[in-house]
């Protein structure tokens, strides 16, 4: 009688972050990070989720930027307590097949709003590195007995660590934002601007800003 074939063992996965940059011409605000795979086997594919978290402890900050950071982490005072690290965006790829190690590119959508934590923090931080930690998820194809394909689950403890110089995410907004931000307001204040805009026949939102902000009629 045939001996039963043995499972495959899947290979041992390992990954750095080793790049990232603001893509141009995107759509929509967008950073490619440079992701290193490396594998002790032969890899058929390898469906790939990160999960992207700031680390915001893992780096110090000047008075300027605390007074910024305030809405997110409250007081520097109590920032033993509040200061904690922040989800960014999850972000998938496919890896083609490989063996060794390969490069992939982990395109990452960058958000405008300030109403989200993460921008609220990206745009308070104005120079320096921002520490992110990336942990990855997924599923590995690989060859078992035979040439058959096996499959197996990445554990949430695969993870990388990379510093991003915050240039890269200014440079991304810029891309697709040049010399704007973006504010967003309930619909009613936003008929009482329109309206206002309106009746003193403003041209632009700026000037209606600019207006109030003086303190005109």
């Amino acid at each position: 009688m045939a001996e039963p074939a043995v499972a495959a063992s899947a290979p041992a996965l390992s990954f750095e972050v080793a790049s990232a940059e603001a893509v141009r011409h995107a759509a929509a605000p967008t950073i490619a990070f440079g992701l290193r795979v490396s594998s002790d086997g032969d890899v058929r594919s390898l469906m790939l989720a990160a999960q992207i978290r700031i680390a915001a402890p893992a780096r110090g900050y000047d008075e300027a930027t605390q007074a910024r950071l305030v809405d997110l982490f409250g007081a520097p005072e109590g920032w033993g307590r509040s200061l904690r690290s922040l989800l960014w965006t999850h972000a998938t790829v496919l890896v083609p097949p490989f063996s060794g190690d390969t490069t992939v590119e982990l395109p990452v959508p960058c958000t405008y709003d300030f109403e989200v934590a993460s921008a609220k923090y990206l745009h308070a931080v104005e120079d320096g590195e921002v520490p992110l930690e990336f942990l990855f998820s997924g599923t590995l194809f690989y060859a078992g007995p035979g040439g058959a394909l096996q499959t197996a689950r990445i554990s949430w403890e695969s993870e990388a660590g990379f510093r991003m110089p915050v240039g890269v995410w200014r440079e991304a907004v810029e891309r697709a934002f040049p010399g704007a931000a973006w504010l967003r307001v309930h619909r009613d204040v936003f008929d009482r601007l329109a309206a206002y805009r309106a009746r003193r026949t403003l041209p632009t939102w700026d000037g209606v800003l600019e207006e109030l902000l003086e303190g005109r009629e």
